[in-house]
């Protein structure tokens, strides 16, 4: 029997827009913009990218009365495209007003994103705190209570340490520091339940850039309490590193069952695809059996046997094209995600690999034949050689996904219909 991760930490269930977040919902990717807000045809454009690889809600930056006033257009925007992804607003310092002087934002919005250590100081705080959420209210929206570390609030911050001061045996400030970040979290959850929001359109997070505070932080804020948390490793980095850091932080919290909603907060490569955050969110979850988004392509690693390229290059030409296809292929094809493909480089372990996969292809490492058997659920079934074998491989993929996945009506014929 395959080993499975620990079963979900159950939760509150909150509806985003047309989806849910928690209960038995499966945990959803998320992702976030860095065009100009203000910029209503790239800020769409690029949600509308991010939504066509997987993000299931997109969160812009909502921080100008020029970027206010654009949340309805991009909504529009999207809307024509047949994209109904669910978007987030991320308010700071001046979200009350915002909010109160752009209805139409508040409205477009499918939720708000709050830091209470940016919501504002001393005796304006609470007011202007009350004002957001009474705009939530009004407009029946969720709500993120988002604390990070990089702007916590020094109130409670103070507060905990200055307690801690009269302690016996006082903690070590970093520790002191984490109990701040869940406080801020859960008294904010409480006043905004307070203030009339329904513990139903309440999620948390509270995040970090160091793997074993994440870690630390979240099995604490998941103890304390039922409502959805969103995980996240805050400034996890750029390339490698930031990918390593925040797949080492969250597989150990989603093996435990915590975590609703996932980012991955890759620095971009200059001029690289910010898509890239999805695709690893994806393959985080996918990997460890959580979710399917896209067929998985087993490929070894090359060895002294391998010196050909061509399973390198064949191996990244399927997982390219595969990915290209998921958006009309998840209409037509259900179950598609599930598919696995192997593409291996040598006799060692190459025709057992194959024959796991549902397609596989063991090519040839050095001094073999120049042949590659291609197996189809087990069987071996041709042989391939000669100039044109990636080309004849992708056919057999093509042809396999139709007779396996049986082509039924797509909801939608049109592939920007993401998120339906």
């Amino acid at each position: 029997m395959a080993l499975t991760p620990t079963p979900r930490r159950r939760s509150r269930q909150v509806r985003i827009g047309h989806l849910f977040v928690g209960g038995d919902a499966p945990v959803m990717v998320q992702s976030m913009t860095n065009t100009d807000t203000a910029d209503a045809t790239g800020t769409a454009r690029q949600v509308f990218d991010l939504a066509r690889a997987g993000s299931e809600v997109v969160r812009i930056t909502v921080n100008s009365p020029e970027a206010a006033a654009s949340v309805a257009e991009i909504r529009e925007r999207l809307d024509a495209m047949g994209c109904n992804v669910p978007l987030v607003g991320d308010f700071h310092f001046n979200g009350h007003r915002l909010l109160t002087q752009y209805p139409e934002a508040a409205r477009a919005l499918a939720k708000y994103r709050i830091n209470p250590g940016n919501v504002g100081k001393g005796s304006k705080r609470d007011e202007q705190f009350a004002t957001m959420i009474d705009m939530a209210c009004r407009h029946d929206k969720p709500v993120r209570i988002g604390v990070n570390w990089g702007s916590l609030d020094a109130e409670v911050l103070a507060r905990l340490m200055d307690e801690n001061a009269r302690r016996a045996q006082p903690l070590e400030a970093a520790q002191v520091t984490r109990e701040a970040l869940i406080a801020s979290a859960l008294e904010s959850a409480a006043s905004a339940e307070a203030l009339g929001l329904p513990g139903d359109r309440i999620i948390l997070s509270a995040k970090v850039s160091g793997v074993q505070d994440l870690i630390w932080v979240y099995r604490n804020l998941a103890a304390r309490c039922d409502y959805p948390l969103h995980l996240g490793l805050t400034e996890a980095g750029m390339g490698s590193k930031g990918i390593v850091a925040s797949s080492a932080a969250m597989a150990v919290l989603l093996q435990e069952g915590i975590g609703d909603t996932i980012r991955v907060s890759l620095t971009p490569e200059p001029g690289g695809d910010r898509t890239r955050e999805v695709v690893v969110a994806q393959e985080l979850l996918q990997t460890m059996g959580l979710r399917s988004f896209a067929p998985l392509v087993i490929a070894c690693p090359g060895c002294g046997r391998t010196t050909s390229t061509v399973f390198q290059e064949l191996a990244a030409r399927i997982q390219s094209w595969l990915r290209e296809q998921m958006p009309v292929w998840r209409g037509h094809y259900p179950g598609v995600e599930d598919m696995h493909v192997a593409v291996m480089g040598c006799v060692v372990n190459g025709p057992g690999e194959s024959k796991q996969a549902n397609v596989g292809i063991s090519l040839p490492g050095s001094g073999e034949n120049p042949v590659a058997p291609v197996y189809v659920d087990g069987r071996k079934t041709v042989t391939l050689k000669g100039d044109r074998i990636a080309e004849q491989f992708q056919a057999i993929v093509d042809n396999y996904v139709v007779r396996r996945y049986g082509a039924v009506p797509s909801p939608a014929e049109n592939p920007a219909s993401v998120g339906a």
